[in-house]
């Protein structure tokens, strides 16, 4: 073999080792890819849409950076919506993930009814969906899971702890949630299975307060300045935002909220532990929001094609003044 020769066949290997070489760190970087964050298929970041109620209280809040805070230390492309507690904003919204072609479809429907064609245009389009927080009434079919609290028994354990607290007799008034939302329908409905044992436990006026902090500031004034005003001696409140504007109108009026009036409300917050520690609050029924971790450990094994339970139940307690101060330095919301 000639010099001319030997040295093209020297080129000509030279160049094949450089690309096999390429080749493998191609590679290499793909699979340090999958193994870090959660890809769809062909090797793309996974997309998520999900499709908020909105910011009106300080649990939604925190549910909302939850879930932020872990699609983004997962890697994962979240589309973020918030309706602003409109459910013509959430439909245009799970419209717009399905014209995304977005992965996965996630969301917390504002009231219950009116899901159905939109569900179905999501069937349609072949894109998986997991409920957080509030259930629509759709068939289970329609969804892989929901996510979130069993909004009737935090109802239940109002009640109980209320009707130990005022020995079996009260006169109560009710701050209800969003109307037709499926938190106020459930613990309305866990409540007064529980009052159906104690006759002297009566509801004496009851009015949504929408879950805002001025909503239930408002219907409080209206309560104690009706003739039925003076009996209030117990609140129920759908959650700890509306019983904190509560204790705002009850001390406008001169009464003690937490002694003159005993207020249980839902969700536990760190808003109700400092009024727990500050004795105006007698009791939280907790509602956790902090569900990121397990919304994506959902939409992760979905992709992965594992099967999922229709319910995943989220874990929670019941707190009042005692375990208050104890409990204050661990709420993160």
């Amino acid at each position: 073999m000639n010099r001319c020769m030997k040295r093209a066949v020297l080129l000509a290997m030279g160049l094949w080792i450089s690309m096999a070489l390429a080749a493998c760190d191609r590679a290499g970087e793909r699979s340090g890819a999958s193994a870090t964050q959660p890809s769809a298929s062909g090797g793309k970041k996974l997309v998520v849409g999900f499709s908020q109620i909105g910011a009106e209280s300080a649990w939604r809040t925190a549910n909302t950076r939850s879930i932020r805070e872990e699609a983004e230390r997962r890697g994962i492309d979240l589309r973020f919506s918030d309706a602003q507690q409109k459910q013509e904003n959430q439909i245009k919204a799970l419209r717009s993930f399905i014209a995304q072609k977005v992965d996965v479809i996630m969301f917390s429907p504002v009231i219950e009814t009116g899901w159905g064609p939109v569900m179905q245009e999501i069937r349609a389009a072949g894109i998986p969906v997991i409920v957080a927080d509030r259930r629509p009434d759709v068939d289970e079919s329609m969804y892989v899971t929901f996510i979130g609290s069993d909004f009737v028994e935090e109802g239940r354990r109002a009640a109980e702890w209320l009707a130990k607290k005022m020995n079996g007799q009260a006169n109560i008034a009710e701050l209800q949630g969003t109307t037709g939302s499926a938190p106020a329908n459930d613990r309305a409905k866990g409540f007064r299975e529980v009052l159906e044992r104690y006759p002297q436990m009566r509801i004496i006026k009851s009015q949504t307060g929408d879950f805002t902090r001025s909503g239930g500031k408002e219907v409080m004034e209206a309560f104690l300045k009706s003739p039925e005003g003076p009996q209030i001696n117990a609140l129920f409140a759908h959650n700890d935002d509306m019983a904190l504007g509560a204790i705002q109108a009850i001390e406008e009026v001169g009464r003690k909220p937490g002694q003159d009036i005993i207020i249980v409300s839902i969700d536990g917050v760190k808003g109700a532990f400092e009024a727990m520690v500050a004795g105006k609050l007698n009791c939280t029924v907790e509602c956790n929001p902090l569900i990121g971790p397990q919304l994506f450990d959902a939409v992760e094994k979905l992709m992965r094609g594992e099967p999922l339970p229709k319910r995943i139940a989220v874990e929670e307690g019941v707190y009042d003044q005692s375990q208050a101060a104890a409990v204050i330095h661990s709420r993160r919301y």
